[in-house]
């Protein structure tokens, strides 16, 4: 008769499944290998307990030590807990009544047109005038004219932007997908101008 399979093992496993599917899985994916194991630590036999992944959500390394995170913790395991159920009918899913509901995140500002010029307008004005002040009205500008994420727009190269077809490419975005988006010919324009003034401020930088 072959060994149970180790906590380990089984999040081994359905994080493969997951990544398979697209999904990175990092901080979850660190949570999961922690909690497996601390579970082959204790040598935990039978089904998994909100007992102990409770535990487990206290042994939180930063030392926090408050209900919110534990909570947080508690709820990254859920998903997981409910995979497990297949190998295991009474595997227990936790629930908001052990450490509480977890704090709902903060509503996203949405800009409007006004506060983009405003901020724009402060991004022009930064010191030392220049290539960095341009920087950041432009990296503003085009995060709002094409919906970029922050880390998409952080990540463009050179090479993405296409301004004679007016096509912008944003690689290894959301779930690993690369996608082409049309540019407006105003946010054509402003990237040529931004272009034409790095250029021009590298050059000269190269020669002195």
């Amino acid at each position: 008769m072959s060994a149970p399979a180790t906590m380990q093992t089984r999040v081994g496993n359905y994080l493969a499944e997951r990544r398979r599917l697209g999904f990175a899985l990092g901080s979850l994916g660190l949570a999961l290998m922690s909690l497996a194991r601390y579970v082959d630590r204790l040598r935990h036999r039978g089904p998994l307990t909100v007992e102990v992944m409770a535990e487990w959500a206290r042994q939180d390394k930063w030392n926090r030590g408050t209900p919110e995170t534990w909570a947080r913790r508690l709820k990254l395991l859920r998903p997981f807990v409910r995979y497990l159920r297949q190998f295991d009918p009474r595997t227990e899913v936790p629930d908001e009544s052990v450490f509480g509901p977890v704090p709902g995140r903060v509503a996203p500002h949405i800009y409007r047109e006004d506060e983009i010029v405003a901020l724009l307008v402060a991004a022009r004005r930064l010191n030392p005038p220049g290539l960095r002040p341009a920087t950041f009205e432009t990296l503003f500008g085009l995060i709002a004219a094409a919906g970029l994420r922050v880390s998409e727009a952080l990540a463009l190269l050179d090479a993405d932007v296409d301004l004679s077809a007016g096509m912008l490419t944003v690689r290894q975005s959301k779930f690993a997908k690369s996608r082409r988006l049309p540019l407006h010919p105003s946010t054509v324009e402003a990237l040529a101008r931004y272009r034409r003034l790095r250029r021009r401020k590298m050059h000269t930088t190269a020669e002195t």
